[in-house]
């Protein structure tokens, strides 16, 4: 018989609903009003963020932009619960929660703009560089968690990723080796519906992905991934038991991804308006806010100053994306090996020959 602590509850932990009416919980506690007023503060910037980002794609300014609209709070939390120590290993998704653990948001946007690093220095910030490629940045996770045990380190690792890395054999392989090894790791799964165009329907017949946690022999656990205080109340429950050398967990977030999987995608091949309007009217800045209006926590001059913040990072980004940049050719090889190898001098060799004609007007 499967060990009945380690399953999730049936329905996700909702703390506030979409009409912002708080419902208690017994076990996980709503937020104090002063914490969630600074999450909304939080969660007002990253709306704007994305807002601009997509204007800068437009402009030709960044390749790629993965909308996070709608997810918003789930990166706010998982930046919230973490210590300055812990670290965060994100997807290509989550630029706004790298953004949140301090890095600056032109060198957030470094990778989309097609770079060929992350733009941040990972070990300053403690924030992995953003992974592309589906789940292999769990492995990543805990290999880390790993060696942080072995060096006696009180480090706790969140390592973000959609439901479409669950189905991925990398997602297998960490959950495994955590729970194995007993890391300080909390899977956190964005289930936002849709893995690019497939649905969640055709990737798992699971009861919910939070099930699979106890194959693994981990506690798992549901919760509205639009609702900022049981995303704080839930994933700091699971932080928590981690620093205490509980073991790894995993949380799933039922959210929603309100535009494109990219601008380079057309959502309206593969789900209709109506089903994005339902998703809309439980958005999770409107939600908050109309709870904290309610505690009389928030007023028109707080939602006015933290408007203008949010409208100060966007300006700020655009400065930064908008200035050209001449092309340093030279990095293509500065950073392959520590010590180069003739090979490697001699295609850059070529290189610069190449360069130096095309300057001259004479490349063939």
């Amino acid at each position: 018989m499967p060990d009945r602590t380690l399953l999730p509850r049936n329905v996700p932990v909702q703390l506030i609903d979409a009409a912002g009416t708080e419902h208690p919980d017994e076990v996980y506690p709503t937020a104090s009003p002063a914490v969630l007023t600074e999450g909304y503060r939080s969660l007002v910037i990253s709306r704007r963020v994305n807002d601009q980002c997509y204007s800068l794609v437009r402009q030709g300014r960044l390749a790629v932009y993965p909308s996070s609209q709608g997810q918003e709070a789930c990166q706010v939390a998982a930046v919230s619960v973490l210590d300055d120590g812990d670290w965060l290993f994100p997807t290509y998704r989550d630029s706004v929660a790298v953004m949140l653990r301090g890095v600056a948001p032109a060198d957030a946007m470094t990778l989309l703009k097609g770079d060929w690093h992350c733009g941040y220095n990972p070990h300053e910030f403690r924030v992995a560089p953003q992974s592309t490629p589906l789940a292999t940045q769990l492995l990543h996770a805990v290999g880390f968690a790993h060696a942080a045990v072995l060096k006696g380190e009180p480090t706790v690792v969140v390592a973000l990723c959609g439901e479409g890395a669950t189905s991925e054999g990398d997602f297998h392989e960490a959950m495994n080796f955590a729970a194995v090894f007993h890391l300080p790791v909390v899977f956190f799964v964005q289930n936002n519906r849709f893995a690019i165009s497939v649905p969640l329907s055709r990737q798992s017949a699971a009861e919910s992905l939070a099930h699979k946690a106890v194959g693994y022999g981990m506690p798992g656990e549901q919760v509205d991934g639009n609702d900022l205080a049981a995303l704080l109340a839930v994933l700091g429950s699971a932080v928590d038991r981690a620093r205490a050398g509980g073991g790894p967990s995993l949380v799933e977030a039922h959210t929603y991804r309100m535009q494109a999987h990219t601008n380079a995608d057309d959502d309206t091949r593969y789900r209709d308006s109506a089903e994005v309007q339902e998703w809309v009217a439980r958005d999770p800045l409107v939600r908050l806010r109309s709870y904290l209006r309610g505690k009389d926590a928030l007023d028109d001059t707080t939602e006015a100053a933290f408007a203008a913040e949010a409208d100060e990072v966007a300006a700020t980004l655009r400065t930064a994306l908008n200035a050209d940049i001449a092309p340093d050719a030279a990095e293509l090889f500065r950073h392959v090996y520590a010590t180069s190898t003739p090979q490697l001098e001699e295609q850059w060799a070529s290189l610069q020959g190449e360069l130096e004609r095309s300057a001259e007007g004479t490349t063939p």
